[in-house]
C-alpha cells in the first residue's frame, strides 16, 4: 500500500487511504510505532469510508494511541480526499473523526498546498488550574502563558506538566503561549503520544486562542459576536475564529482552524 506523508503546519503524518482495504494492521501499536519512526511523522491516520458521511478520518498518535482528534490532520485529510477525487456532498466536507463530527472548506489552492478552514468542536467547559487554563478542544490541552517561548524548556517542564496529577490519569498536551499584542500569539507545544515537542498542534492552537479569549487578552479581529486570532507555530502561521459563550454549559461555539495543508516527500 502507498504510504503518503502529509503536514499541517510542520505537523507530519503518514497517512493511508483505507477505503475498501482491511487496515487491522495499521492500527496495531507495533505497526503504527514503526511507521511512525521510519517515516520521522508525529502520527498515523486513515481515511476511511463512512456510512452517513464524505469519509471517516481515524488519528493515531506514535504511542499507539487514538480516540482524539487532531486538528492539523484533519486538514491534512482534507486535502487528501480531495486529491483522490472524493466531492463534498454538500458545500464542505463533511467527516467523522474521534470527537465527532467536522466540515470543513478549501479556501484557497497554490500547487499542492491547500489553505483548509476546519470547523472543530464546541467547548463546554475551561478551568484555570496550575496557573493555566485547562481545556478540551477534541484532545486535552493545558495553556500556559510565558513572556517568551523561546526560553522554556519544552521537554523538562512540558514532560512534568503532562504527566502532572492535575490531568491524571489521561494526563494532557502542554502548549506555552507568548501574547505577542494585536491579537497574536506565539506557541510552542510539547504532545503527549509523541512525547516531545511538535512544530504545531492544532487543537493546542484552537485551546490557546480560546484561553486567550478567557484570559483577557484582545482578539485580533471582532466581528459582530465572532473573534478571532492569529497564532505563529514554528514554522506557518494559522488562525482561530469562534463565538465567545458564557451561558448554556458552553465556553465557544461555531469554532474554526485555518492553516495550510500539504503533501510532502
Amino acid at each position: 500500500m502507498k504510504v503518503l506523508k502529509y503536514s499541517g503546519a510542520g505537523n507530519r503524518f503518514v497517512v493511508f487511504d483505507g477505503r475498501n482495504r482491511d487496515m487491522s494492521d495499521f492500527r496495531r501499536l507495533e505497526t503504527i510505532s514503526r511507521l511512525c519512526r521510519e517515516n520521522g511523522t508525529d502520527g498515523l491516520m486513515i481515511l476511511d469510508n463512512s456510512e452517513s458521511y464524505d469519509f471517516k478520518m481515524e488519528f493515531y498518535n506514535p504511542d499507539g494511541s487514538g480516540g482524539m482528534m487532531c486538528g492539523n490532520g484533519g486538514r491534512c485529510v482534507v486535502a487528501l480526499a480531495e486529491s483522490l477525487g472524493i466531492e463534498p456532498s454538500g458545500r464542505e466536507y463533511m467527516f467523522e473523526a474521534a470527537d465527532g463530527v467536522h466540515t470543513a472548506q478549501i479556501l484557497s489552492k497554490e500547487g499542492d498546498r491547500a489553505i483548509v478552514r476546519l470547523h472543530m468542536i464546541d467547548v463546554k467547559e475551561i478551568r484555570k488550574v496550575l496557573g493555566g487554563w485547562f481545556l478540551n478542544t477534541g484532545t486535552r490541552q493545558f495553556i500556559k502563558f510565558v513572556d517568551d517561548v523561546e526560553v522554556v524548556d519544552i521537554m523538562t517542564e512540558g514532560k512534568e506538566l503532562r504527566w502532572d496529577k492535575a490531568f491524571a490519569p489521561e494526563g494532557t498536551n502542554v502548549c506555552f503561549v507568548q501574547n505577542l499584542g494585536n491579537g497574536e500569539l506565539r506557541i510552542r507545544t510539547f504532545e503527549k503520544g509523541v512525547e516531545g515537542e511538535t512544530l504545531a498542534c492544532g487543537t493546542g492552537i484552537t485551546a490557546t486562542a480560546i484561553a486567550a479569549y478567557n484570559a483577557g487578552i484582545a482578539p485580533a479581529k471582532i466581528e459582530g459576536r465572532r473573534v478571532s486570532y492569529i497564532l505563529h507555530a514554528r514554522i506557518d502561521d494559522l488562525s482561530v475564529d469562534f463565538i465567545p459563550v458564557s451561558n448554556s454549559g458552553l465556553i465557544a461555539t461555531d469554532v474554526h482552524l485555518t492553516g495550510p495543508a500539504e503533501p510532502y516527500e
